[in-house]
C-alpha cells in the first residue's frame, strides 16, 4: 500500500509539471505567436529553433529542463525513505541525503508521459528529447555523457536531429548495462521511456526511410517565421 501511495504521489505531480510546455510558452509570451501553428507544428525545441531561431530558445530550454529534473529529484528523495522497499537502489548524494534510482525514473517517465500528452493542451505535446536528456544527466554523470555523446555525434554527422535523439536513448538502457548501473526494475522503467520517444518519433522514422526527413540547419532562414 506503502509503496503504492509513493508512486502516485510521485507519478501525479510529474505529469501534470511535464504538461508545461516550453516551446508553447516561449512562442506565445515572447512572439504572440503560438509554435503549433508553424513549421513541423511540434511543439518541441528543434522546431522552435528551426521557426524563431536563438531568439527565446534559453527560455524554451529553461523551462523544459526545470519542469524535468524538479519532479525526478523529489521522486528520488521520496523513494529513498522506503529503504526497505526490493526494488530501491539506494545512490548517495553528498553527506545529508539519498536518492532512489526507482523514484527518479518513475518521475522521469511519468514526466515524459506529461510532455508528450500534456493535460493543458489537449494531449498533444512534443516526443520527449529534452525531457529524457534530463533525466539522464541527474540519474548518473556516466550514463549521461554516453547518451549525449551519442546524440551530437550522430546530429553532427548526419544532421538528422530525430536520428540523434533515438540513438542516444537508447544508448541510456544500453549504457546502464554496460556500466552495471541500476537493477531490473530501473532498467525496465528506462526502456518505456525510449519506447515512448521511439513512438513519438514514428513520422520522423517513415520519412528517414524515405529520405525526406528534414536535417539541422544552424543559419536560420528568416523567412521560416514569416
Amino acid at each position: 500500500m506503502t509503496f503504492l501511495l509513493l508512486m502516485f504521489i510521485t507519478a501525479l505531480p510529474a505529469y501534470v509539471l511535464g504538461s508545461l510546455n516550453g516551446a508553447i510558452t516561449a512562442s506565445k509570451v515572447i512572439y504572440r505567436k503560438d509554435i503549433r501553428d508553424y513549421g513541423s507544428g511540434n511543439p518541441g525545441l528543434t522546431n522552435f529553433y528551426r521557426v524563431f531561431g536563438k531568439g527565446g530558445f534559453l527560455l524554451v530550454l529553461l523551462i523544459d529542463v526545470i519542469k524535468t529534473i524538479a519532479p525526478v529529484i523529489f521522486g528520488g528523495m521520496l523513494f529513498a525513505h522506503y529503504t526497505d522497499m526490493v526494488l530501491t537502489e539506494l545512490w548517495p548524494v553528498g553527506r545529508f541525503f539519498t536518492v532512489s534510482f526507482f523514484g527518479q525514473a518513475l518521475a522521469g517517465l511519468f514526466v515524459m508521459l506529461g510532455h508528450c500528452f500534456p493535460m493543458f493542451y489537449k494531449f498533444k505535446g512534443g516526443k520527449g528529447v529534452m525531457a529524457i536528456g534530463a533525466i539522464v544527466i541527474v540519474i548518473d554523470w556516466r550514463l549521461a555523457l554516453i547518451s549525449w555523446g551519442i546524440f551530437i555525434i550522430v546530429t553532427a554527422l548526419t544532421r538528422y536531429v530525430s536520428l540523434g535523439a533515438m540513438l542516444g536513448s537508447i544508448a541510456f538502457p544500453t549504457s546502464m548495462l554496460i556500466i552495471g548501473v541500476g537493477r531490473l526494475a530501473e532498467f525496465n522503467v528506462i526502456i518505456l521511456c525510449v519506447l515512448l520517444v521511439i513512438f513519438r518519433h514514428a513520422p520522423n522514422i517513415k520519412r528517414l526511410v524515405k529520405g525526406e526527413e528534414s536535417k539541422l540547419i544552424l543559419k536560420r532562414n528568416k523567412n521560416n517565421s514569416e
